[in-house]
């Protein structure tokens, strides 16, 4: 029964390989086309042809959102692209706003220019979702005078930077290496949350829902609270109650029912978003069709945070009905949007081979053309899926569509052998790659590696790594970490030493920090110091974050004088807080009753390190103490 059932669904799912994708191909075999999301439906409705004095380009143009962001795209910001936009928009819906700014993210001049332009119209009704998307493009170094400015402007306006989008852009300046810019919005952020009176009150009625279960109570004491209500602070509330959607919910329909006050599309897609998950996705899509019968959208922004929760949490079957309704409507998803879908299915653990037909045949409903990536999504779920024969006729497929197997193919296809411990065929898939002069890369060598050592074959993992560094590939931190951690459970942790040594002295690899911090606290555990210090001293090189916590509580309880003082050597050399360090080390060793040792260490430091108040005042009150006593 079992096996007849799988052959109807392998049948199902190749209906669409075969049919509809094998149809369209063959009839533009050996034409390598390109995916574009906006060519096909730029003449859905009325359209005309301009041509501008400010460009070289022909543009076909309407009011449909496609056609606007075509507009933006293909021109120079002037004069003739505004007189255009105000002659065919006599305004923007809120979602439309939203669908062009998310298109320009990767065009922070023209999301401003046009950002720049909305802002001055009359119909024009900001959101925090606007604010907070534009403020996100405009967070690199090529506009960030004009973050400044937007963010200001924001805070103006009467809207705050959330911590769901603050966060992301404060690790981006950080890695950017943006410290100025990183300070600067620390600052504005804390004194935001100090000056923000909206929030206050937000935190009242906040405190009130999650405090009670949802009743005639919880309603008296918030109607006592006479609140103001409007779309942002609405919002603000739904955000907070996300742990409780279920209490948002309730709010939700609460707030509708209040005299003078009407949910707009910006409050529908927040409600949305925080009912988008386990145990209230009724709820959710109870919520969307009430938008669809009162004429809103959910709008680009929200679909795409939607949409990556949704599948960060496996609801895929979810997250694919809400992809097709997006299609259907007037703001499509993107190609990238497709992808990323397909390969969430992909990564499950029993891939579904129905939701991949379905995401295939919606994106091509539209006249898209199927680009490289969604080509690989489809075979990655093939081969995840163990289906290696259909997975191989797709193959013929790509090719027919002009895209000739690659390293991502045939690493997809060598990780479905792993997976499914068939490792001597994935080796053999590797080797018909070389022939075919598609040379492995890093993640390829990587997977095979990954692979054996799953089935704990750990030899020829290292065998693999060896042909893999003489072949000219960087080992990746994946193959180094599952080796280390292969070795560890060995109890060789010796071994483990000296291979990440070597991967990252001769081989210029770049260990994760997890993968340092198990070597270094296994290392302690059989009382390698010195090796442990070595560590240390590279995840330093590598920027990491520090990690001296378990050294420190080895030298207070093991070590001698002579660690202490060699640890603290090494640390001091590129560091510019070290005394903090020297602190702790103290604080330690007296916390141990080695007070002696402390002060030994003390007499060994230099001068400016002895002078320190703190820790000067350290070894005082310590003084202290034992006088009293």
């Amino acid at each position: 029964m079992n096996r007849a059932v799988k052959a109807i669904a392998v049948a199902s799912s190749l209906r669409f390989l075969h049919s509809s994708l094998a149809t369209r191909v063959l009839t533009t075999r050996n034409q390598v086309t390109h995916s574009s999301l906006y060519t096909p439906l730029l003449h859905l409705g009325r359209t005309h042809d301009l041509r501008f004095p400010y460009t070289h380009h022909r543009i076909y143009f309407s009011s449909k959102p496609t056609s606007i962001l075509e507009l933006v795209l293909t021109n120079d910001w002037s004069q003739g692209v505004e007189h255009e936009l105000e002659k065919c928009c006599p305004s923007l819906s809120h979602e439309t706003v939203l669908y062009v700014l998310k298109r320009l993210d990767e065009n922070p001049e023209k999301a401003l220019s046009f950002f720049n332009w909305v802002s001055e119209k009359e119909w024009f009704r900001p959101s925090s979702s606007v604010f907070s998307l534009i403020v996100t493009i405009l967070a690199n170094k090529e506009t960030i005078k004009q973050f400044w400015v937007t963010l200001k402007m924001m805070k103006t306006k009467g809207f705050y930077l959330d911590g769901e989008t603050y966060k992301p852009i404060l690790a981006g300046f950080k890695k950017a290496e943006m410290w100025k810019d990183s300070n600067g919005l620390k600052k504005f952020y804390d004194r935001m949350l100090r000056e923000n009176g909206m929030q206050r009150v937000v935190t009242k009625v906040v405190r009130i829902i999650s405090g009670s279960e949802w009743g005639d109570e919880v309603k008296k004491k918030l109607a006592k609270l006479k609140i103001q209500l409007s779309d942002n602070l609405v919002g603000l509330v739904l955000k907070e109650l996300r742990i409780c959607p279920l209490k948002a919910y309730k709010f939700f329909h609460w707030v509708g029912e209040q005299s003078g006050y009407e949910h707009s599309t910006v409050t529908y897609n927040e409600v949305a978003r925080v009912l988008a998950r386990p145990g209230s996705i009724e709820e959710f899509w109870s919520v969307i069709e009430e938008m669809k019968s009162l004429g809103h959208d959910l709008d680009i922004y929200m679909y795409v945070k939607i949409s990556r929760k949704l599948e960060n949490v496996k609801m895929l079957e979810d997250a694919v009905k809400l992809y097709e309704l997006m299609v259907d409507g007037s703001y499509q998803p993107s190609a990238q949007d497709c992808s990323i879908l397909l390969n969430s299915i992909s990564e499950s653990d029993s891939p579904n081979l129905d939701l991949v037909v379905r995401v295939g045949e919606k994106y091509e409903s539209t006249g898209n053309t199927l680009s490289k990536g969604i080509y690989d999504g489809i075979h990655r779920s093939l081969t995840a899926a163990g289906r290696f024969d259909e997975a191989e006729n797709f193959v013929k497929i790509m090719r027919n569509a002009g895209y000739e197997p690659d390293n991502v193919i045939y690493s997809q296809v060598v990780i479905g052998l792993c997976k499914m411990r068939r490792l001597e065929e994935a080796y053999k898939v590797l080797e018909e790659m070389e022939s075919c002069g598609c040379i492995p890369d890093s993640n390829t060598w990587s997977v095979l590696i990954q692979g054996h050592c799953a089935a704990n074959e750990v030899d020829k993992a290292l065998v693999f790594l060896r042909d893999m560094v003489k072949k000219g590939c960087v080992p990746d931190a994946a193959a180094i970490g599952v080796l280390v951690d292969c070795f560890v459970c060995q109890k060789k942790i010796g071994d483990a030493y000296k291979l990440l040594v070597e991967m990252v002295s001769y081989h210029d690899t770049s260990p994760w920090h997890c993968t340092y911090r198990k070597l270094i606290e296994n290392l302690l555990g059989i009382k390698k110091f010195d090796e442990a210090l070595d560590l240390v001293c590279l995840m330093r090189k590598h920027k990491h974050p520090p990690f001296i916590q378990p050294v420190v509580q080895y030298i207070s309880k093991f070590g001698t004088v002579e660690d202490a003082a060699k640890f603290l050597k090494a640390w001091s050399k590129e560091s510019c807080m070290s005394h903090s360090a020297y602190l702790h080390v103290f604080r330690s060793l007296i916390g141990e009753d080695r007070l002696s040792e402390a002060k030994d260490l003390l007499s060994k430091c230099r001068s400016r390190i002895r002078r320190r108040k703190e820790i000067c005042d350290l070894f005082a009150s310590v003084e202290n103490s034992i006088a009293s006593s």
